[in-house]
């Protein structure tokens, strides 16, 4: 047996047995339960053989009796509540095998290759990462409208798939399809698929259902709008599987660990070498992700507009960086190699089933297009999302200054909103912005809470044809986005996004400038094709220290007119 193989039978020897300590607690709060009931049946046979007697030992075993009645009560109340909790599950787009018949196989062959059982399905997740997910729980399986017969047909055959754990799904981070070629992708997938070897195993199957089970119990009895009649019960069930889940962390996150570590000594005879290459794609991917999300897409998530091709534009991002970046010179040549989205029957429609599902996780946007919700495309960013973004800024700045009572310059051109008009009121006497800047932090609270909440009664679009539930739904009660890309901007920052904003609208209607999209900074200012990246300096200087100087150089060397009335949403 080789260094490998003993490493990985070490590795599931102490998954096992962490399962089994898991399964100990269970098994022990199990014992604690019917101790009532066995300390009954002790005295009822010890009264029948004539040990015990008389009034007083009659009274303890009839209380202890009906003790024993109202704790099994108790316990099965428990036993059910955390057996119908639902477990989260993660958001996801589901891959079927019609969609995606080629990644389906070679998802399979690496299962061949690694001697472990396939994942029963795919789905695609809108991050860099990809793991194994048990949905075998009924919750997560989609309604069927079968007839009766049929039902009772397919409740036979669950019973008789329970003997054996269920293989779980294979989730995969969408922007590694589009990033990685399609054996980078299989060396950085081998780990994962040899995490299903595990959970077939039926002590961490059953371990990891326990642990499961508990956690979504908690959750249920956190979530807020039960009544008293309901909400006590659900407490105490959350006070019982806290205190059980207490007993359990450190049992289960070994487990994990054990399992990780064996499936990794598993995967270590499968493209082990490409594997070293690919993993610094995945951080490479992460980076561009992260800043795609960041700095292009949450600008247009905030003017409505969700973009339809995320992950299509992460291979832009990422070959802009390396462009830009010499250590990351030569990750652009692998682009002449087959991607791994070549592996999906139709590429657009995963990535923009993958882009609507990420407005929703980190932005908290509405579940389908509709008038205020709308999908734009690449070509179409810098006039839906930059230009429409830096007028409405510029007529919510223009709205506060109105509001506060700012008067118009006199120099300027009556009738119309200028730049002129904000740059003398931060320069001027008593303008430090500090008021300014309140106004429209307030502005935008007023719109953000009169904005359409996140609706999730129709679904997101998905790779395959039939109806679906909403991702988002098996989640639980977490108000969206779950998982927010910034924390609130402050008022200074609000104040020179609009400032700047204004500065953009006023070089593109009097100095020939354009929006533009930049794959690594979001929304930009291009003057004769070129991105300026120079006013960030100015516009602080403006808003922070009130002099106007920097600014008025930096408008001078490009001919824009400060005095003339800019266009407005």
């Amino acid at each position: 047996m080789s260094g490998t193989d003993v490493g990985e039978e070490l590795g599931a020897r102490a998954a096992r047995a962490r399962a089994l300590a898991l399964l100990r607690i269970r098994s022990r709060a199990l014992a604690v339960a019917i101790l009532p009931a066995a300390v009954a049946v002790v005295l009822f046979a010890a009264a029948a053989q004539g040990h015990i007697g008389g009034a007083g030992w009659d009274a303890v075993r009839w209380s202890v009796a009906c003790l024993a009645v109202l704790v099994l009560l108790v316990t099965v109340g428990v036993a059910g509540a955390v057996a119908r909790a639902r477990p989260a599950v993660s958001p996801t787009v589901a891959v079927t095998e019609e969609a995606a018949p080629d990644l389906y196989r070679l998802v399979r062959d690496l299962a061949d290759r690694l001697d472990v059982p396939a994942p029963s399905a795919i789905a695609l997740t809108p991050d860099c990462d990809s793991w194994l997910e048990d949905r075998t729980h009924p919750a997560a399986q989609p309604k069927s409208r079968a007839e009766p017969r049929a039902l009772a047909q397919d409740f036979a055959a669950e019973r008789r798939r329970r003997r054996v754990p269920a293989a779980p799904v294979l989730v995969i981070g969408s922007p590694f399809l589009w990033w990685m070629r399609v054996a980078e992708l299989r060396a950085v997938l081998a780990p994962v698929v040899a995490g299903t070897a595990p959970s077939a195993h039926p002590d961490i199957a059953a371990a990891r259902r326990f642990v499961r089970g508990l956690d979504a119990a908690v959750a249920d009895a956190s979530a807020a709008g039960a009544g008293p009649l309901r909400g006590l019960p659900l407490a105490f069930v959350g006070w019982v599987s806290r205190l059980l889940l207490r007993s359990c962390r450190s049992h289960a996150a070994e487990m994990e660990r054990c399992v990780a570590a064996s499936a990794s000594m598993r995967a270590q005879g499968v493209d082990y070498g490409l594997r070293i290459v690919a993993q610094e794609q995945v951080g490479l991917a992460y980076a561009g992700w992260d800043r795609l999300l960041t700095r292009v897409a949450l600008p247009a998530w905030r003017m409505g507009r969700w973009p339809s091709r995320l992950d299509a534009g992460v291979v832009s991002a990422l070959t802009e960086l390396s462009r830009r970046d010499r250590l990351a010179e030569g990750f652009a040549s692998r682009l002449g190699e087959r991607p791994a989205c070549d592996l999906l029957e139709e590429p657009g429609t995963a990535d923009e089933a993958a882009s609507l599902l990420a407005a929703r996780l980190f932005h908290g946007g509405p579940a389908e297009s509709g008038p205020d919700w709308a999908p734009v495309d690449w070509q179409q960013y810098p006039e839906e999302v930059v230009d429409r973004k830096w007028r409405s800024e510029a007529a919510r700045l223009h709205r506060v200054l109105d509001s506060l009572g700012v008067p118009p310059v006199s120099a300027a051109e009556p009738g119309g909103p200028t730049l002129a008009r904000v740059m003398e009121h931060l320069a001027g006497p008593g303008g430090t912005g500090e008021e300014l800047a309140a106004g429209i932090s307030a502005e935008v609270a007023r719109e953000e809470a009169t904005a359409p909440p996140a609706g999730g009664g129709a679904s997101a679009p998905r790779t395959s044809g039939g109806a679906e539930p909403d991702p988002l739904d098996l989640w639980g009660p977490d108000p969206l986005p779950l998982f927010p890309l910034q924390p609130p901007r402050t008022g200074t920052e609000l104040l020179a996004d609009h400032v700047a904003a204004m500065v953009c609208c006023a070089a593109v209607d009097t100095a020939g400038a354009a929006p533009g999209l930049d794959w690594l900074d979001g929304p930009a200012l291009l003057v004769d094709g070129e991105r300026r990246a120079d006013l960030g300096t100015p516009v602080l200087s403006l808003v922070e220290d009130g002099d106007a100087g920097p600014l008025r150089n930096w408008l001078t060397d490009l001919g824009v007119r400060s005095d003339k009335p800019v266009r407005l949403v």
